[in-house]
């Protein structure tokens, strides 16, 4: 499996105190594009473990949480479906930069009616129904459904070269990208750079900052909570940590200055 840090290159303006773009490699795209295989309950355990909340989601969360099994909830049902949500992968590795989660292709298997393997006429119409789970009851027989079927995954052809590749990701790895403060993904290029700077009006060469950042798991959920509330992700998590700190620094030292005074 991949690093679990990777490193950015920031472009800041220090003039408005914002992030224009990142130069990215395909490990860091790798990871923003996962974040959309998520399901919306791991998301919000995910920001819950780590005492975070956006929106309403963990009053939703909550609720599902706080109800009890035997009393509300149908048999049939698992709370945990809605609350650890198993997240079906694909083949591609991405770096692992947000707290581990349940990763499981478990929605990917299936079962028929047991009675389907005795060869009985009887129970020829039990093949026509298949499930997501073992427990489930085949509607013909009332029988369980717990023989597992091979679930065989579409894949597109590709040539004897793309096969022997040994990049893992979905995108590749030769190529750096450029990441907007709103997660736009686009190809680095100067003629890209050059138009962003006219675009934000960057008329001070002198007031552009290059800095070096590494991306890790706890900036990760940070990240994976600013792009539920926020269109200026990377100055979220980059820069508005570093301003508040310095901005409380500030507040407890002039506020110490007027102590003295009074002494």
């Amino acid at each position: 499996m991949a690093a679990t840090k990777v490193s950015l290159k920031l472009l800041i303006d220090k003039k408005s105190h914002r992030v224009l773009f990142a130069e990215a490699d395909n490990k860091f795209v790798d990871f923003l594009f996962s974040i959309l295989t998520l399901p919306v309950g791991t998301v919000t355990m995910l920001l819950q473990e780590e005492k975070m909340q956006a929106g309403c989601l963990h009053s939703l969360y909550e609720s599902v949480d706080n109800l009890s099994d035997d009393i509300y909830f149908r048999p049939d049902q698992d709370k945990d479906f809605l609350l650890k949500p198993k997240v079906a992968i694909s083949d591609a590795r991405v770096p692992l930069l947000l707290p581990s989660v349940e990763q499981s292709y478990t929605a990917r298997n299936f079962y028929r009616c047991v009675q389907v393997n005795t060869g009985s006429a009887r129970y020829s119409n039990c093949g026509k129904y298949v499930a997501n789970d073992w427990r489930a009851i085949c509607p013909h027989c009332k029988s369980l459904m717990y023989t597992e079927l091979k679930y065989v995954e579409y894949r597109p052809p590709r040539d004897i070269k793309a096969s022997s590749s040994s990049e893992e990701g979905y995108v590749k790895g030769v190529i750096t990208y450029m990441v907007m403060d709103d997660l736009e993904v686009k190809p680095m290029s100067a003629i890209s750079a050059i138009t962003l700077l006219s675009k934000f009006n960057v008329m001070d060469l002198g007031a552009v900052e290059e800095k070096v950042v590494d991306f890790g798991t706890d900036k990760g959920v940070k990240l994976l909570k600013a792009c539920l509330q926020s269109k200026t992700v990377l100055t979220d998590v980059f820069l508005t940590a570093e301003t508040t700190i310095t901005g409380e620094s500030v507040k407890k030292k002039s506020v110490l200055v007027k102590r003295r005074r009074v002494v």
